[in-house]
């Protein structure tokens, strides 16, 4: 069953006005059946090439001249990170033949790919993110603008809601939702029944032995696996490099880097924290956010959702669900989330900062089910500190677990997790 996918609204367009699209990702979020599945609406028909297939994989290596001679029509390729030597040659069809959707590619290592799209594709390819099953796609809800809380998207989402016969809370319960948080966001245990256990223990083997191993020389992969375990214990919080290096029980350069290789080929998000000069004791250490909460769980041993909700660490897998969401209803517009964390020197801290237009809008990440203005007690220390010519605070957040929208003063509003 293919659930759709609301990056494809953005890739057809960009289909019609680049030469080539890539779309990257983690591995198994759905790069390359959204890719096909686009590729057979087209007017002009599409080969599928995938670079896992080891044969066509040494001849686009060792000739890609040849390689392309054998594909001469427009082309669907698949783990093009493997083959870096025919970025250049692409470029060269690309500049000949002088059209639009020629090329859709895909990759699961942002980095490398990056690497050689500015080596030698600059201005010809645009750049897609892809995450994991959103909420909204899940749900089959139809509404792809990007969370950010002023009263039009309100607005635009309730009446999205309305005509499609849904509910802000339609499969939202807090059973439900925590059946999601667990279960995780990858296509595949949606699209078929899938042991969990088994998925995901493949899942950490498949990545290790292709992603990891092909970016870094790493000999022990049983430190690599403790270190995806430490990682994922701290969603929600700061990074320490310190604290994880003790931890797993190697150097500090060596977990900066093993980070940057999970941000990189899409397990983990960083988060900024918000810049301003007027703000004079904020933090300018980032958060690190797993950005599928099934891995999450698995690599931490939550076994079942119902321990999960009532364990220790939900505040943790609910915060990281909802900051997940937020990025993907960015990125599945083909833009980079304006999002970024408060946090200063005294505690105050606000999960979530959204700024668009000159107008930023705090948002607090709440596990309770009886919102009120105290949980949005540090909104205040934004309104005391930034000089209101220079800068708009737009509408107060609380996502909660309460089932429907709540007002909670004239600049604050309680939202069920159904509105992002």
């Amino acid at each position: 069953m293919y659930i759709p996918r609301h990056l494809h609204h953005i890739l057809t367009k960009l289909i019609a006005q680049f030469p080539a699209v890539m779309v990257t990702g983690a591995r198994q979020v759905g790069k390359s059946t959204l890719l096909q599945h686009t590729a057979r609406e087209q007017e002009e028909r599409y080969d599928y090439v995938t670079f896992d297939d080891p044969i066509r994989l040494e001849q686009a290596q060792d000739d890609p001249m040849l390689f392309m001679m054998n594909h001469t029509g427009r082309l669907v390729l698949d783990e093009v990170q493997y083959a870096p030597k025919l970025f250049s040659v692409l470029k060269l069809y690309i500049d000949e033949k002088k059209q639009n959707g020629l090329f859709l590619l895909s990759g699961s290592q942002a980095f490398s790919l990056m690497e050689h799209v500015n080596e030698s594709l600059a201005g010809r390819v645009a750049v897609l993110r892809l995450l994991g099953l959103s909420y909204r796609e899940i749900r089959g809800v139809e509404f792809f603008e990007g969370f950010v809380p002023t009263e039009a998207y309100l607005k635009a989402y309730e009446s999205a809601m309305d005509e499609q016969g849904q509910t802000t809370d339609d499969k939202s319960s807090p059973d439900t939702l925590w059946q999601m948080i667990h279960k995780g966001q990858m296509p595949r245990l949606y699209e078929q029944e899938t042991h969990w256990e088994v998925y995901y223990a493949s899942y950490v083997s498949t990545y290790l032995q292709r992603d990891v191993r092909h970016i870094a020389n790493i000999r022990d992969l049983n430190d690599f696996t403790r270190f995806m375990t430490a990682v994922a214990a701290r969603s929600g919080e700061l990074l320490n490099y310190n604290n994880i290096a003790q931890e797993v029980g190697v150097s500090v350069d060596t977990i900066k880097r093993w980070i940057a290789i999970l941000e990189t080929s899409g397990i983990v998000y960083l988060l900024k924290p918000y810049h301003h000069n007027h703000l004079k004791r904020a933090i300018k250490t980032p958060k690190i956010y797993m950005l599928d909460t099934g891995l999450m769980a698995y690599l931490t041993k939550w076994l079942t959702p119902e321990v999960l909700q009532h364990g220790a660490k939900n505040g943790q897998f609910f915060e990281s669900f909802v900051v997940a969401e937020i990025l993907k209803s960015f990125y599945n517009q083909g833009i980079e989330p304006p999002v970024y964390f408060y946090r200063d020197t005294n505690q105050k801290e606000i999960d979530i900062i959204i700024e668009q237009d000159g107008v930023i809008y705090p948002v607090e990440i709440k596990m309770t089910a009886k919102p009120t203005k105290k949980h949005a007690t540090h909104f205040n220390t934004l309104k005391e500190q930034l000089p209101a010519d220079e800068i708009g605070i737009g509408t107060g957040v609380i996502i909660n677990q309460y089932p429907n929208k709540l007002w909670l003063d004239k600049e604050l509003v309680a939202l069920p997790v159904g509105y992002l």
